[in-house]
């Protein structure tokens, strides 16, 4: 028999059968792993296993490969704290639910669990919608798949980049990008370091990143971005 504990945040619990659930941990060491919750349909275990929670989690099983066994215990329940804060809950679900797509299965890749981490550390600060449209666009990086804003593609002004292009992911200055406006993101100003995104500045950003999510992490897979990724964006409108 196999086993290890890791700490580990909740990304999904689903039903297995009529008693039980398949939990999705993005744990600090074993990568994103599943494991079967036996029993966790029950009041106890499921209010453990509520996406979002940061759990201390045990895993067995007869051989590596094998689903196994999880049982956990709480160390943080943020979901329950942002429950009347419905966009900033919104922003939680969806990045757990991006996770659970991005980050490659049982990989050891801490920069996806800290990163998760240090996200959900912010969403009950101020800048939370900031920091939040930043964590996608760290996530991409991390995949190889970051937008570049170190200059101008093409060849204007460094020090007046104003946009983004939409298929190379690089950014324009004012000037190079002006005739090709229409076709072009603009490009929040908080993304370059110039002051605090207003709500049409942290809209746009989570436009940005959501193209470029929905380009390299979910359309070759047949999917989309998580309907609870358009409730976080409609907060921003």
């Amino acid at each position: 028999m196999i086993h290890w504990e890791d700490e580990g945040i909740l990304l999904s619990a689903r039903p297995f059968g009529e008693n039980d659930l398949i939990a999705q941990v993005l744990t600090k060491e074993h990568g994103r792993h599943a494991g079967l919750v036996r029993g966790g349909q029950g009041r106890t275990k499921r209010a453990t296993f509520e996406p979002g929670n940061r759990l201390h989690v045990r895993w067995k099983g007869r051989l590596t490969e094998h689903l196994g066994n999880y049982d956990a215990e709480v160390l943080d329940n943020i979901s329950g704290r942002l429950f009347d804060e419905p966009g900033r809950l919104a922003a939680l679900l969806s990045a757990v639910a991006i996770c659970e797509q991005a980050v490659p299965e049982r990989d050891d890749h801490p920069v996806f669990y800290e990163g998760l981490l240090t996200l959900m550390a912010h969403l009950e600060s101020e800048f939370w919608g900031e920091v939040y449209v930043r964590w996608e666009l760290a996530q991409l990086s991390a995949l190889g798949f970051g937008i570049d804003l170190s200059g101008c593609a093409g060849g204007g002004d460094n020090d007046q980049l104003a946009y983004i292009s939409p298929k190379s992911g690089r950014a324009v200055s004012l000037a190079a990008g002006e005739p090709y406006r229409d076709r072009l993101f603009t490009l929040p100003l908080f993304l370059l370091g110039k002051g605090n995104g207003g709500s049409d500045e942290i809209a746009q950003g989570l436009k940005i990143s959501g193209h470029f999510l929905e380009r390299h992490l979910f359309h070759p897979h047949d999917r989309s971005l998580p309907s609870v990724r358009d409730r976080l964006l409609e907060n921003f409108l």
